[in-house]
């Protein structure tokens, strides 16, 4: 017994050692090539990734994420999409451009939460008139934001980051307000935990620069955490005029902001 149990014990800490020396290796190689990203990224001037997690772990993070909700949730979108036509009709899903990564522009996918309904002039109508009561459900469970996990997989978007706005805001933001664009869109964001739709479109551009200057695990996690909570509270779903958001009217000095790619 002596005899196999110190075997035992020796082969514990084997295993010990190796986790121990396979976990420094990867720190290492992780940490050198976040320092890599970071020297190219000052060379370039351009963004510069806060640490680790953001130069490293964060992209194959969210594609795990993002892939593994697609299959878990398939059955809830397919329900919801099934809602959509039914209430909607088709189609059921809703495509629009927006800027993400230095402006770069891509195709969001959410599920429609309006009718598309026009004025005798031909003019679209707005988005009181268009919203139903079956929109605002799926917007106040944020059901509709579903179909961007596939956005979130092809790596035009986040989980957590500035949320996408409209292609035509690019020439309104000032210098710092550019800098929401320095990372990627997010699925959720700082600015939703902090109001969502409650907010005003400063209060909004300040969370979203604060949040690209530092982004680390943790408060990755707590931004989803509250999300959840967010969600499930429904809070700020409408401003304090409007169903959804006043457009962004820009700074009133002209903007400097940069030509989408």
């Amino acid at each position: 017994m002596g005899i196999r149990g110190g075997g035992a014990v020796r082969k514990k800490r084997a295993t010990v050692f190796f986790l121990l020396a396979a976990g420094n290796a990867v720190g290492i190689t992780a940490y050198g090539i976040t320092r890599k990203k970071q020297k190219k990224a000052r060379e370039e001037k351009r963004h510069v990734p806060y640490g680790v997690y953001e130069a490293v772990i964060k992209r194959p993070l969210d594609m795990f994420l993002s892939g593994t909700a697609l299959v878990v949730l398939s059955p809830v979108m397919l329900a919801t999409g099934l809602l959509v036509k039914k209430n909607l009709g088709g189609p059921v899903i809703f495509c629009q451009k927006r800027p993400g990564l230095d402006g770069k522009i891509f195709t969001i996918y959410k599920f429609r939460t309006m009718k598309n309904e026009y004025d005798e002039d031909g003019a679209l109508l707005s988005d009181e008139e268009r919203l139903t009561d079956f929109g605002k459900r799926l917007r106040s469970t944020s059901l509709d934001e579903l179909p961007e996990l596939c956005n979130i997989f092809a790596g035009d978007m986040s989980i957590v980051g500035p949320r996408p706005l409209l292609v035509e805001y690019l020439d309104k933001y000032d210098e710092k307000q550019r800098h929401r664009h320095d990372v990627k869109p997010g699925l959720t964001g700082y600015a939703q935990v902090s109001g969502r739709n409650r907010l005003s479109w400063d209060e909004k551009f300040e969370d979203d620069v604060k949040y690209a200057g530092r982004i680390t695990f943790l408060g990755d996690l707590k931004i989803v955490l509250k999300t959840v909570q967010a969600v499930l509270r429904r809070d700020g779903i409408s401003s304090a005029s409007s169903v959804t958001m006043e457009p962004f009217e820009g700074n009133g000095n002209g903007g400097q902001g940069f030509q989408a790619l």
